[in-house]
């Protein structure tokens, strides 16, 4: 099954996008860059939100990623996953980044394969605040096989 072909039957939604004030995928030779994604949910880990709530909100920002990528590139095949940036709002003793960061990698790996496209480079840090108070923003790098 392709990229794509998994994702729909993950209910990935993909939906045309209205260019607004930055683009949310942009083509540089060979890469496709995603601009941050935040999630709908909106909070703090460590203060009041749960790492595995955390986790739901990296999968949701992955999502939005991988809708700005099809309108960017008209499919997910072909593609294959170089970098992934995972911001957490984080209250400050909260240490578990790396485990909230996960959602966006394990989705990334479902759909472009661990062993393969989706073994990518990664980093998850804690941020004081994020844009709009989202709990999580996560941006990724592909590059076009």
């Amino acid at each position: 099954m392709s990229p794509q072909q998994k994702a729909q039957e993950l209910g990935i939604v993909f939906e045309k996008q209205v260019p607004g004030y930055l683009n949310l995928c942009i083509r540089t030779g060979s890469q496709l860059w995603s601009s941050g994604h935040v999630s709908t949910v909106k909070g703090k880990l460590g203060a009041g939100m749960t790492t595995g709530e955390g986790y739901a909100a990296a999968k949701d920002c992955a999502s939005k990623i991988l809708n700005s990528v099809w309108n960017a590139h008209g499919t997910l095949d072909g593609l294959r996953v170089l970098k992934v940036l995972g911001c957490v709002n984080s209250a400050p003793e909260f240490i578990e980044q790396h485990l909230v960061i996960n959602g966006a990698s394990d989705l990334l790996h479902t759909i472009f394969g661990k062993d393969g496209d989706g073994y990518h480079a990664r980093s998850a840090l804690g941020f004081a605040s994020l844009p709009t108070g989202a709990a999580v923003e996560v941006e990724v790098i592909f590059e076009i096989k």
